[in-house]
Formats: structure tokens, sequence, C-alpha cells
């Protein structure tokens, strides 16, 4: 008998599920909840997109030892921070989305909440628990270094995390989901980790290295709602792409991936190993005309992992070159 108020217990709740008008909720019930795996949890995470955040820390952490200020405690608080950020606002753009309805006809990988792999109350949670996370990574910055006005950039930081694609008029629907990447995965975390380990200073190195990372930022935004137009304007989604068509989000996208490269060639003329970051772009070139002449989804998510990878390089690039740029073969941090 308990049994089978168990099963019309939840066969009642997969028919409200049903006639819900959550989407997540009625793929739940279509899916099925319990089919989730790590594998699932792992590629929510988006690791292609993870690159931007290791890049820039080290980039920051080149330029600090370039500037005899290179803390490394510091420096692991700063990546934590970034990386749980940038895992937290992936989950939440899944959750956010899924419910939403907008992931019902993406073209792309399917998420934990549109595909109903995962409740979506889990994903949001997740998603929480990594933004809580980044957030403790920051105040721990904040209490070594004593620098208490960083807290307001980290809640702000925290907030363009989840109105991404989160609460009632998110940004992403709003066609800036590529301008807020530009700042927050360029200048504010490379300027940032340097800010942090000199103790209050701006450098002007920071803000120009910023700008490069920022522009893969945009870039990486950028290709990944290219190849969504069409499922986004389907629900209505208003993205930079969505606005500009394919052939100019294309150029703009090639602009972006290419023009990080001007400041690597001024770089390279005055650090002593700057020069090889140039060969960055044999793997930037490739990713500009792939995603110029495909038009395939495996084309743009292919472009979307080399942007990733030129921005990881790029940044660890910039950060060696810094680095074997204090003393030469007397850096005191080698």
């Amino acid at each position: 008998m308990a049994k089978q108020r168990r099963s019309s217990t939840r066969a009642g709740r997969d028919a409200a599920a049903r006639r819900s008008g959550n989407p997540a909720k009625r793929n739940a019930v279509i899916e099925g909840t319990h089919r989730v795996t790590a594998g699932d949890w792992i590629a929510g995470a988006r690791l292609r997109t993870l690159g931007m955040a290791v890049g820039t820390v080290a980039a920051g952490s080149g330029i600090a030892a370039y500037s005899q200020v290179f803390s490394l405690p510091i420096g692991l608080l700063c990546l934590a921070l970034a990386l749980f950020l940038q895992i937290g606002v992936n989950f939440a753009n899944d959750y956010s989305d899924g419910i939403r309805g907008t992931d019902e006809q993406r073209t792309g990988p399917s998420r934990l909440t549109g595909s109903g792999k995962a409740e979506a109350k889990t994903v949001r949670n997740v998603a929480l628990t990594f933004l809580a996370l980044g957030a403790a990574a920051g105040l721990a910055i904040v209490l070594i270094t004593q620098l208490w006005w960083l807290l307001a950039v980290g809640v702000v930081a925290i907030l363009a995390a989840w109105f991404y694609t989160g609460g009632k008029r998110p940004y992403g629907y709003m066609a800036l989901g590529e301008v807020v990447s530009f700042v927050f995965f360029g200048p504010v975390p490379v300027v940032g980790t340097v800010y942090a380990m000199s103790g209050g200073t701006i450098s002007e190195d920071a803000i120009y290295v910023g700008l490069a990372m920022g522009s893969f930022a945009a870039a990486s935004m950028l290709v990944n709602n290219i190849r969504d137009i069409d499922s986004d304007r389907a629900v209505g989604k208003r993205t930079l792409a969505t606005l500009m068509g394919r052939t100019f989000s294309r150029v703009l996208y090639g602009l972006l991936m290419l023009l990080p490269f001007t400041v690597v060639g001024i770089y390279s003329l005055v650090l002593m190993h700057g020069a090889w970051v140039m060969l960055v772009m044999l793997i930037a070139l490739p990713a500009v005309v792939i995603v110029g002449m495909g038009n395939r989804t495996k084309d743009f998510i292919l472009g979307l992992s080399l942007s990733g990878i030129s921005a990881l390089l790029v940044g660890v690039g910039f950060g060696l070159a810094f680095w074997g740029g204090v003393t030469g073969f007397n850096n005191p941090y080698l």
C-alpha cells in the first residue's frame, strides 16, 4: 500500500510538472533526472571557458613579478576567485536559461537544466555554491591585503555573474554579454591581481594586457552567440549576434581575436621572451577562419575551444614573458 501511495504521489507530481509553465520541469519528466552523471556536471562547468580565468591571473602575476611585488598566496587566491566565478556563472547561465526555456531549441551541447538531466534547483544551488566559494576567496584577499574597497568590486562581479541571464531583466538578453565579459574577464582580473599583490598600485601594463585579454573573452562570448543565433531568435533572446547578423558578427569576432596581438607585438619588442607569445596566432588565425567560414554547430564549438586556448596561452605567455623580463637570469622568483 505504501509503495502504491508513493507511486501515486510521484505520478501526480509528474503530471503537474508536464502542465507546468517551467520548461525545465517539463523536460525533467521527459528525460528523467536520474540520468545525470559526473561527466554531465563536468560538461556543465564548461571547461573550455576556464582558460580565460587562468590566463588573466597568469598575466597579472607576471606583471606583478616584473614590478617585484609577486605574492604566491595572493596569486593562488586570485586564481581560485577567477575559476570559481567562471564556473559559477556557467552553472547560473545553465539554470536561468533552463527555467526560461531558452535552451529548449539550442543547437549546441545540451544543458543540465534545459535537458532535464538535473533538477533546476540543484543546478541553481551548485551555481550559488561556486559563487560563494569565489566570494570566500575574494574575502581572503581583502583580509590579507587590507584593501577593503575591493569588497565592492567583488560584489559587483558576483552580481554580474548571476544577472547575466538571471533575474527579471538579464543583461545577457539585452546584447550586453560581450561588453560585460570584456570588462570582467579582461581588465578587472588582470589589474585586480596586480593591484592586490602591490598593495594598491594600478599598473599601466596591467591595463593594456587586460584589454587584450578582455578582447579574447568578448570573442568567446560572441562565437557562442553566433552558434545560437537561430535558437535565440526563436525564443526572443536578444544578443549582439542576433542584432548584427552572422556576417557582421563573424567580422567582429575576427577583429576581437586578432586585436590582442597588436598589444603582444608591442610588448614583444621590449620583453626578453615576448616574441614567443606571437606564436599563439597560429591558433587564433585558424579560429577566425573556422568561425568565418563555418556553418555547422561543431565549427562554432571548435572556434570557441580555440578562442579559450588562445586566451590561456596568451595570458600564460604574457606572464612568463614579464616574469623572465624582471632581471633576466637573476630573477629572484626563479
